[in-house]
């Protein structure tokens, strides 16, 4: 009898080692809204992101703007992947790697043909950074992120710098 009751609790005491310092949750995927881009420039910028483990995610970004001439156009689409460097799962300090397709339009001033507007689409490739809260449930986060790319087509824009900025709010499921 007293094996069993030992065995018992030795069983118990053992499983119990396996415990996390999180919660193992299955909140894989992340939406989220940039407030801050839409506040200053009325850009609408959507992201979604795809949690392969606790310390790395996949994920993209779109954004419609309703001035073609703006810094970054007025439609981009692109992929991330980024690497989170904190204490807590899936927050904290995180470097990016992304890119970026998007178009818009410039004003061409010219001597002989007036002023006219170019219609653009190009495709940029760069690094970012930033830095994310999550609640306590890992349900709802605050991210704060910048970045800064370098045009690689076509070849009048090859010079080019892109940035890119957002304090978003998301929502995990």
């Amino acid at each position: 009898m007293n094996k069993f009751i030992f065995s018992i609790l030795v069983l118990c005491i053992t499983t119990s080692s396996f415990a996390q310092a999180y919660r193992d949750s299955d909140n894989s995927h992340e939406v989220k809204l940039n407030i801050g881009q839409f506040l200053v420039t009325t850009t609408i910028e959507f992201g979604y992101e795809y949690y392969l483990n606790e310390d790395t995610s996949i994920g993209g970004t779109m954004y419609f703007d309703g001035k073609a001439t703006d810094y970054n156009g007025n439609f981009g689409i692109g992929p991330n992947l980024r690497a989170y460097f904190g204490y807590g799962p899936k927050s904290g300090l995180f470097a990016e790697v992304f890119g970026l397709y998007y178009t818009g339009e410039d004003d061409v001033d010219s001597e002989v043909l007036g002023n006219r507007n170019y219609d653009y689409s190009t495709v940029a490739l760069g690094l970012g950074g930033g830095y994310k809260w999550a609640t306590r449930s890992q349900k709802f986060t605050i991210e704060l992120n910048g970045g800064l790319g370098r045009n690689i087509n076509p070849e009048d824009f090859q010079d080019d710098f892109m940035f890119k900025a957002g304090l978003s709010l998301g929502y995990r499921f």
